[in-house]
């Protein structure tokens, strides 16, 4: 952002924000009331959600952050206690933005694939239409005052427009969706016009994209199981490139690999050529959206198609 006044974007995300805590205050037993001339701030739940840190500060994310993702406070002692491998690549200075989300150098080429796979560090707007029968493709679910992505189906225009699994939804056609149930959000979307449908997703925290590149034996330097990354090559490609043990493989050069057998995940890798990307997210959150979301759905329907159109 430049100049001292916030762009139309940045006021249309300052709502996503505020709708939001608005209603995990309300949900919390909090009542806001409006000033005469304006609006009051929300008012939090004693040990809840705190305010939001707007861009204004110095090194701030351009974007204000959420501080709830699915009933978690990703507080700094959160972090230290559930996720702490997270937290010491915090303290030794791999910078995160304020929603926690570790900052990696763009990606370059014209890769469809990794353009979809590359983090932008805040919230996205997306948009997307039905197809010929009427389908998105979409499944959503109400997860603790929040509206999340549980399921997008292989080939349908969800999965083309770039809704990912596990983030969250604020923003349907410019309708705040905060306090929505499943019901409601999926009823909206059914009566929703084909031609075009816009959605303002927040990405998933602590998610990280990594670029390496494979040996002259075409081995990148990890182990993994079930997804989860168990070991790490000392001095290999993945070892100097930040890959971190505890953490779910999400997607493979822009291609989501969650709910894929081991075999699978690694036909991918080794079908990718030299350099593989990969997008990881802490294993403690990636096990706690599935716990939320439903394991069967994730496994049977998800997306798994080459993102290159």
């Amino acid at each position: 952002m430049s100049g001292l006044y916030p762009t139309l974007e940045d006021m249309k995300v300052d709502q996503m924000a505020q709708a939001q805590y608005q209603h995990e205050a309300a949900a919390a037993g909090q009542v806001t009331y409006p000033q005469q001339g304006g609006s009051q701030p929300p008012t939090y739940p004693q040990g809840g959600s705190q305010p939001p840190a707007y861009p204004m500060q110095q090194g701030a994310s351009l974007y204000p952050s959420l501080g709830n993702y699915m009933g978690l406070e990703l507080t700094p002692a959160f972090v230290e206690q559930n996720m702490p491998v997270v937290a010491h690549n915090m303290q030794v200075g791999v910078r995160t933005n304020t929603s926690g989300q570790m900052q990696v150098a763009p990606i370059t080429g014209n890769n469809k694939g990794l353009q979809r796979a590359e983090i932008k560090q805040g919230i996205r707007e997306l948009v997307t239409c039905k197809d010929a029968d009427g389908k998105i493709g979409l499944r959503l679910r109400h997860v603790n005052n929040g509206l999340f992505v549980a399921l997008v189906q292989n080939n349908f225009p969800a999965a083309l427009a770039g809704l990912r699994f596990g983030d969250q939804v604020l923003q349907i056609n410019g309708k705040d969706v905060a306090g929505w149930d499943t019901d409601k959000a999926h009823k909206f979307l059914k009566d929703a016009p084909p031609q075009k449908i816009t959605f303002a997703v927040r990405d998933r925290p602590f998610e990280r994209t990594i670029t390496m590149q494979k040996d002259s034996q075409g081995f990148i330097g990890f182990v993994f199981k079930n997804g989860k990354i168990k070991s790490i090559v000392k001095d290999s490609s993945a070892a100097r490139n930040g890959i971190l043990t505890d953490h779910q493989l999400i997607e493979v050069n822009g291609q989501n690999v969650v709910g894929l057998k081991d075999d699978s995940i690694g036909e991918i890798i080794d079908a990718g050529g030299r350099t593989i990307t990969v997008t990881i997210m802490p294993s403690f959150l990636y096990d706690h959206i599935c716990k939320c979301m439903g394991n069967s759905l994730i496994k049977k329907l998800m997306d798994h198609s080459i993102p290159d159109v």
